[in-house]
């Protein structure tokens, strides 16, 4: 519920000149032994998807100690230490293309970059302080070859900015209409969304009718993968997980 917390925030340079990049090899190598058993377990049969957390996102976390409502510390380092906080962002980016880019060596297919709080952002702060890092994260990733999504959540007002990132696929949150996004983004980039997770907790037919709503609509775009708008919440009956994926498959077919 909590989220990742941190007991040592970074908020002032002394804290930030402690920080190292990481050796994914040496510091997680658990996360890429694991990557490769899947890949031998799965056989090909369903891809796999390695993922990260994105830039400002990560820089969130590091800056709070944990999650939070309304990014003061956050935005207190961003607008009164802006030098700081980008050099903050240069190595969270550099650590995350390592990152990344371990996983699809070790057999990730498609990668996924999870911008959980870009939305707490005004457009023209998106602009500065996240997506610069984002295109160089996804630009680097470019060159092995794997499809790249960027979800960013709460994205209603950032949503064409997002779609200059360099991704394959662009992710939505459940606050926007599908097929307003599909416009918006135009024919360069697929889509993935963008059920609310809270509609797992309503019977089959609602949860039947809302499946069908997003996958016409979906079917305007270049490409769509049917997801959550979000993360699945905690308490989600795992029956009703199971009902929302043959749904998918069954109304996919048709």
């Amino acid at each position: 519920k909590k989220g990742p917390v941190l007991s040592k925030p970074v908020r002032k340079q002394r804290d930030l000149d402690h920080l190292v990049v990481i050796d994914p090899k040496k510091d997680v190598p658990f996360v890429l032994e694991t990557i490769r058993i899947l890949r031998r377990k799965l056989r090909r049969k369903i891809p796999l998807i390695g993922f990260s957390g994105a830039p400002f996102t990560l820089a969130t976390y590091m800056i709070e100690g944990g999650s939070s409502k309304n990014f003061l510390n956050t935005k207190t380092v961003m607008f009164s230490t802006p030098g700081m906080f980008h050099s903050l962002m240069e190595r969270i980016t550099e650590t995350t293309i390592n990152y990344l880019a371990a996983q699809i060596k070790a057999g990730a297919q498609a990668i996924q970059v999870f911008d959980s709080w870009a939305g707490a952002l005004a457009p023209d702060d998106y602009r500065l302080f996240s997506l610069p890092y984002v295109k160089r994260t996804i630009s680097a990733l470019k060159p092995l070859g794997v499809p790249v999504i960027y979800f960013v959540n709460n994205c209603g007002g950032l949503l064409e900015m997002a779609g200059t990132s360099g991704a394959d696929v662009i992710g939505i949150d459940w606050r926007v209409d599908i097929g307003k996004a599909i416009t918006r983004l135009g024919k360069g980039v697929s889509i993935q969304g963008n059920l609310d997770p809270c509609a797992l907790f309503s019977d089959r037919d609602t949860l039947k009718s809302k499946v069908g709503d997003i996958l016409k609509k979906g079917s305007r775009a270049r490409g769509h993968i049917f997801n959550l708008g979000h993360g699945i919440l905690p308490q989600t009956s795992p029956e009703m997980a199971k009902t929302l994926v043959n749904l998918v498959h069954d109304q996919s077919r048709r």
